[in-house]
């Protein structure tokens, strides 16, 4: 019997990336896996190669940051499994790289619009029937940059912090309702969009991996490495875990 067996889970951001990994794993451990994401392509595609192995998983067009698309989406994966099990907020998105007094109002909003408000509201709906059943994991995604700071990035850094402070009040919140909250910070993680920043590194691609990989003590991470800790935690391995911070970076934020 897999980890998550006949579990039924819900992966925001799920089309590609750690998101996508995240899917595959559930998956293959047994549980029934609905991608919620707004690249509708990737994400389609993602969901056929997987059930073409004979994996339960399935595609629902959501944009994270629209109350009446999560609400609905959630109530068509409960209307056809009857209940849900696992939520994944994984959905995000990097926002302007620019310091603080130089960021629009605009370019903040849409940041925490996607980030934070996208958690809140798939957490807000997703709740609701793991409290009837008693039962229910979430597993926010931070980052290490919801850890420590930088010097670039600061909604992205904020929006994670934000992630971070919610997983901790959510979990004291729903604990008595048999609902564990946790959060995981990836460190730098070989996505697409980290090897796109790689290819366009005026340094060349070998020059960005190098640099990137001195920050992180271990080696970079793959986004199997972050999905295999987002299984655990959603899994009844973590019953006797909650508020919790699993930083998944390679050492870099133990230095």
């Amino acid at each position: 019997m897999g980890r998550t067996q006949d579990q039924i889970a819900i992966v925001t951001g799920g089309s590609r990336g750690i998101g996508g990994a995240t899917v595959k794993r559930l998956a293959e451990e047994g549980a029934k896996v609905t991608i919620f994401d707004v690249i509708e392509e990737a994400g389609l595609a993602h969901a056929e190669k997987l059930q073409s192995r004979g994996l339960d998983v399935d595609f629902i067009k959501v944009d994270v940051t629209n109350e009446e698309n999560v609400q609905a989406a959630i109530d068509e994966v409960i209307a056809k499994h009857g209940r849900l099990d696992i939520l994944v907020n994984c959905a995000a998105i990097t926002g302007v790289n620019k310091f603080a007094h130089e960021v629009e109002a605009e370019e903040w909003d849409k940041v925490f619009d996607v980030n934070v408000k996208g958690s809140f509201l798939c957490t807000k709906y997703g709740v609701r029937p793991m409290m009837e059943q008693k039962k229910g994991a979430i597993v926010n995604f931070s980052s290490i940059y919801g850890l420590i700071g930088n010097d670039d990035l600061p909604p992205y850094h904020a929006t994670k912090g934000a992630i971070l402070s919610m997983t901790k009040t959510d979990a004291m919140c729903y604990a008595r309702h048999g609902i564990r909250v946790n959060t995981v910070h990836p460190g730098s993680t070989m996505t697409e969009i980290f090897m796109q920043a790689a290819e366009t590194y005026p340094e060349g691609k070998q020059a960005y991996l190098d640099m990137m990989g001195k920050l992180h003590p271990l080696c970079l991470g793959e986004p199997v490495d972050v999905a295999n800790c987002v299984l655990f935690l959603a899994s009844d391995e973590a019953r006797f875990v909650t508020g919790a911070s699993l930083a998944v970076d390679g050492g870099y934020t133990a230095q």
